[in-house]
């Protein structure tokens, strides 16, 4: 089958585009995929970097990627789940580094595997599991709920512009920071755009003068402007700040959870959320999707198409 890899740690010149990869295995509880598109993650590049080196077992050469929408097409041993055909999305996180969705086919856990929303083509749909996840994942943990106002930190990215349309779906009001040219499309989504850079508390006090309930981090770097517009007795957490923890913060690392993904289906279906795609690019073009991924001014999620 047709893949990207990589052979050992490095930057984007060390992706290989190969033809006569191996087709990966269905052990007993996974599902074969037929891959029809892929997505881009920053942790897709900062594992092939190293950077993840200390956390995860890694087994080159790699095919990097693991999120996936396609066409199931057969299933392992004790999988009643799912059968050939079924239009499926997944995060298919294992747990090592080896077999990525940037290829034809992968083989995927049950768990980590719901079915494609009806109403998204096959670029926004592979957009959904990691992103979606990590944002409905940490809303909820966060708890919120009707009536409250959160905050989002990088409203405009990937994960931050489905958080925007997850908080919104759970009752709340949602201030957005994001750049001046993102703030058109922030108001789409249902937000209150502030400009990040200058004064960031004091436009947010200047919405909530009270300050807000909830402040979610996609970024990084922004602790002193959370605690800054936290209410009394507010929560806060990061995808991308373990400081948090040391002031009552949650500091959250994204689950494959089948149950989660398909709450985040329905919402989609329910037309509460919509997965914005910035850039699609073919499979070949990986490392130019890794490099506008790493330019840090994404507005959505970046896609790989593999196959139609």
């Amino acid at each position: 089958m047709r893949a990207i890899t990589y052979a050992k740690y490095g930057e984007n010149d060390v992706l290989q585009l190969t033809q006569d990869h191996p087709e990966p295995k269905v052990g007993p509880g996974e599902v074969l995929i037929r891959v029809r598109s892929a997505s881009v993650n920053p942790v897709d590049w900062k594992i092939m970097q190293g950077h993840l080196d200390p956390l995860m077992n890694i087994e080159f050469p790699v095919i990097p990627g693991w999120d996936v929408a396609g066409v199931v097409e057969r299933v392992g041993l004790d999988t009643p789940e799912f059968a050939p055909g079924d239009e499926v999305i997944a995060y298919a996180r294992k747990d090592w580094v080896e077999l990525g969705t940037f290829a034809e086919l992968v083989s995927a856990p049950v768990r980590t595997v719901a079915r494609k929303p009806a109403n998204l083509d096959w670029d926004q749909a592979a957009g959904l599991p990691l992103a979606g996840l990590t944002a409905y994942q940490l809303l909820t943990r966060l708890g919120v709920g009707e009536g409250e106002t959160v905050l989002v930190h990088a409203a405009a990215g990937g994960v931050g512009a489905l958080a925007v349309q997850i908080a919104r779906a759970l009752g709340a009001r949602v201030i957005g920071t994001a750049s001046a040219s993102n703030h058109d499309f922030l108001r789409e989504l249902g937000a209150e755009p502030v400009e990040y850079a200058g004064d960031l508390a004091g436009r947010v006090r200047e919405l909530a003068p009270q300050g807000v309930d909830v402040v979610v981090d996609f970024v990084g770097g922004v602790g002193d402007v959370t605690r800054a517009v936290l209410a009394e007795g507010g929560r806060h957490g990061s995808i991308a700040d373990g400081s948090v923890a040391e002031d009552g913060g949650l500091y959250a690392w994204v689950r494959p959870d089948a149950a989660d993904l398909e709450a985040l289906v329905d919402l989609v279906e329910r037309g509460d959320v919509t997965v914005p795609v910035a850039d699609v690019f073919p499979l070949e073009r990986v490392a130019d999707a890794f490099a506008l991924s790493q330019s840090g001014h994404v507005r959505g999620k970046i896609a790989i198409s593999v196959s139609r």
